[in-house]
């Protein structure tokens, strides 16, 4: 462990969501809902269908809280939420019912806090994404979520949410006034299916489920945005021009996308598709574009050169009471081997190593806090938010290779 800092307990129980609380939940989550005309399918949700039960929600934007609430109304919850949801409001977080977690680490307390709070008689919620999804579509899911629902032992409910990116893309947060929103809350398995079925059905079954992608939705639905800034923060996920092949000089401002290096411009109409000003458009489909890239990355894992090595600021969050910032630069290395982190805190040296097969994805954040963008690595007892000071780099190419190296490993 980095210094002598109190770690949060992640043994300590939760709690039951107080019931004072609960009329409060609904205050929060439904003006939202009713503003954008969320609007929910429950017809593959059997009425008879009472809580206790396993709740998976796909994962784009902050709204994506407020519909599960209605979706479940008026049931009692536990939610799974990252440490940092939990900084500075710790208390009133645990008063929900919410229970702690560091991202993409294998938790056996996680698991156990999950099945307290089941035996409470409750909705345990999870977001398997474990972070909102780049461009839309299916961020990866863990293996160990079939073992996870056999263990619970209870229905498993799937809550697939759309619009929500396209109301708030990640790359771009605020309110762009969606409506409607939909979502389809179902069975998916009952409780003598998770018993019965193998763990790689049940993934299979899962994985199947959680396939959406909202900017074919918004087509679809002809549900236009108008605002003014509407592809202002594309250039995070789409770090890479097609027209060029060089990566980090992509810029965005207004409604238009553009590469630094060739000069290429892309707009980005009102349903979201893009379109070149000259020459192909070789991607009107923005998952397009970002799934081209991380087959450029496949193709530097496979042939062994994928590297990345920096300077980064580093501040540590080992509690939910405050960001701890260390003085001293530490250094980066992301390559064929895994993460490899060494530097120094008050003049004692560390090193955090996470080999490949240890992390199927990686968080990562843009202008974390108007901090810059970062790649969150966690440990059982770390949280460190990484801040690379090198001019060109892509946090989004970072995680893909996060993920295509974990890939070539199983």
């Amino acid at each position: 462990m980095i210094g002598d800092f109190k770690r949060y307990d992640m043994t300590r129980k939760p709690n039951r969501q107080w019931n004072i609380l609960r009329p409060i939940t609904w205050l929060l989550s439904f003006p939202d809902c009713i503003t954008h005309k969320a609007q929910i399918n429950k017809d593959n949700m059997p009425k008879d269908i009472k809580p206790p039960f396993f709740l998976l929600c796909n994962h784009n934007a902050f709204m994506d809280f407020k519909v599960m609430t209605k979706a479940i109304f008026p049931s009692r919850a536990s939610y799974v939420v990252a440490i940092d949801g939990f900084l500075g409001r710790g208390w009133l977080l645990r008063a929900v019912g919410c229970i702690c977690n560091r991202k993409f680490v294998r938790s056996v307390n996680l698991v156990k806090n999950m099945i307290y709070s089941k035996n409470s008689g409750d909705v345990v919620v999870l977001f398997p994404e474990a972070r909102y999804s780049l461009c839309g579509t299916p961020a990866v899911l863990p293996k160990s979520l079939g073992k996870m629902a056999r263990m619970m032992n209870v229905p498993v409910v799937s809550l697939i949410m759309h619009g929500h990116h396209i109301n708030s893309p990640f790359w771009n947060t605020g309110n762009r006034k969606v409506k409607p929103v939909e979502s389809e809350l179902k069975l998916l398995f009952t409780q003598e299916e998770t018993q019965t079925l193998s763990i790689d059905e049940l993934n299979e079954r899962i994985v199947a489920t959680f396939q959406y992608d909202d900017y074919t939705w918004q087509k679809e639905r002809g549900i236009r945005v108008k605002s003014k800034t509407r592809a202002e923060g594309l250039h995070k996920v789409l770090y890479q021009c097609p027209a060029c092949k060089t990566e980090y000089k992509m810029s965005s401002k207004g409604t238009e996308l553009s590469c630094e290096s060739c000069g290429k411009v892309w707009e980005m109409s009102e349903l979201g598709e893009l379109t070149a000003k000259t020459g192909e458009t070789e991607f009107s489909h923005i998952p397009d574009w970002y799934e081209w890239e991380r087959s450029n990355v496949i193709k530097e894992v496979q042939d062994g050169t994928y590297s990345f090595e920096a300077k980064v600021r580093v501040e540590s969050l080992p509690n939910d009471k405050r960001f701890i910032v260390f003085e001293e630069r530490a250094t980066l290395k992301h390559n064929m081997s895994g993460f490899n982190l060494t530097g120094s805190y008050k003049g004692d040296p560390y090193e955090i190593s996470i080999p490949v097969p240890l992390m199927y994805s990686c968080h990562i954040e843009y202008d974390y806090m108007g901090r810059g963008d970062c790649i969150d690595l966690n440990t059982n007892d770390e949280t460190l938010y990484l801040f690379p000071e090198q001019g060109e780099f892509s946090v989004t190419k970072i995680s893909l290779a996060t993920e295509e190296l974990f890939n070539q490993t199983t």
